[in-house]
């Protein structure tokens, strides 16, 4: 295959945002094709002995097993690098795949994790229960409060890991407070920026050092397979990360590889729209409801910093009301948006994360993380917003709002 000028550093660094969705890492077989091609193979074959042990030694390029390489995979690993503005990238089966590879590949029993109290519950589980299973030291903290990462630096700690916007609380963490505290005490950040996507937040502008995903929401877009990507720069994927992934597996399928690069052709634009519907809807609702929780409403505690770091806000907020069986009730009243704990689809969604996406966490983690029973989190799609905002306004007339 040949690569187009989709590859080329020089060139796509002087691309806009929307052009490297659309056009970088881009490569052609002799066929020509213009849509990606789907390469669906596991491993390679070699014109001669000495190719292969060439290209297993690291003396040549080329791919070797699917395992480690797979053309479609590197495609969209190129272009998610691009857009991220990060010299490298890796994807991987899923989302939690990506987080656990972004910390297991770093961490050894001794060593010491500071990560942020709000996070999706796999994330904090992995905090939680996983990473104490084999000798590491965690530590959970107020991910807002700079003084508090501080306090929390032991001798042997060695990664900061937190996302912003924080699942489902909306927290919204200083990246260059918090990468510049890491950095002067020679501590790696991994951000989770799923819930923004390069299309509005680059971490590594503010001092990340990796930035890890779930593809499976705003990237891909349409809900409809799994994917993961961890971004950082060339020696930390090849000498750390890169070792761990060969060895465990955690890849992403190419054909998964494949829809991701569809979506990322038009994040761009679902990203703007679906962050203009999602903030005319809370717009519409905050004075009906107890708490709104929208970075990028006044209201918001960190609307300063969002607006500092966000080129937008997303289409992900929560808000709360007085219990959970009024927020039932809302969710039940719904007749457009569906209930859904997915996030970053075309379509609106809703769900109760007391119920769902942290119900495992138990009552007293949850409300230590800021997760009240009558919590709601809606990810506001692409369709009319007038309809997405009547839809709504009836269900929380339903439920006596």
């Amino acid at each position: 295959m040949k690569k187009t000028t989709g590859t080329d550093r020089s060139v796509t660094q002087n691309w806009r945002p929307a052009t490297r969705a659309v056009r970088a890492g881009t490569w052609r077989s002799e066929h020509g094709e213009t849509s990606e091609a789907l390469f669906l193979t596991s491993g390679y074959t070699y014109d001669d002995a000495a190719t292969v042990a060439a290209r297993f030694a690291g003396d040549a390029e080329g791919m070797t097993y699917s395992r480690l390489q797979n053309p479609t995979v590197a495609m969209c690993e190129e272009r998610i690098a691009v857009l991220e503005g990060a010299e490298a990238c890796r994807m991987q089966a899923t989302g939690m795949a990506a987080m656990t590879t972004a910390l297991l590949c770093q961490l050894s029993a001794g060593d010491h994790i500071v990560g942020a109290r709000a996070a999706f519950g796999s994330c904090r589980w992995l905090l939680d229960n996983l990473l104490p299973r084999f000798g590491i030291e965690t530590s959970v903290v107020d991910g807002r409060d700079l003084a508090a990462w501080e306090a929390a630096i032991r001798p042997n700690t060695k990664v900061f890991f937190f996302e912003t916007p924080a699942n489902p609380t909306m927290d919204i963490v200083d990246l260059e407070a918090i990468c510049a505290l890491a950095k002067a005490h020679g501590i790696t950040t991994v951000v989770d920026n799923a819930f923004a996507t390069a299309a509005l937040q680059r971490p590594l502008e503010w001092g990340a050092d990796v930035v890890a995903y779930s593809a499976t929401k705003l990237m891909e877009g349409q809900g409809r397979v799994l994917a993961g990507a961890v971004c950082g720069s060339q020696q930390w994927i090849d000498e750390v990360l890169l070792p761990f992934q060969r060895n465990t597996g955690p890849n992403c399928s190419p054909f998964n590889a494949w829809v991701v690069l569809k979506g990322l052709e038009t994040l761009d634009l679902r990203a703007r729209r679906q962050s203009a519907n999602a903030l005319a809807l809370a717009k519409s609702i905050e004075s009906r409801v107890p708490v709104m929780l929208h970075p990028g409403l006044p209201s918001h505690p960190q609307h300063d910093i969002a607006k500092k770091q966000m080129d937008d806000f997303g289409p992900i907020f929560s808000f709360v009301l007085d219990s959970r069986a009024q927020a039932h009730a809302v969710l039940d009243a719904l007749q457009l948006v569906d209930i859904s704990n997915n996030i970053g689809d075309s379509k609106s969604l809703m769900c109760h994360p007391a119920s769902t996406t942290h119900a495992n966490m138990g009552e007293e983690a949850r409300a230590e993380m800021g997760i009240s029973e009558g919590m709601l989190r809606i990810n506001v799609g692409l369709e009319d917003r007038a309809d997405v905002i009547e839809d709504l306004d009836q269900a929380l007339k339903k439920a006596g709002l």
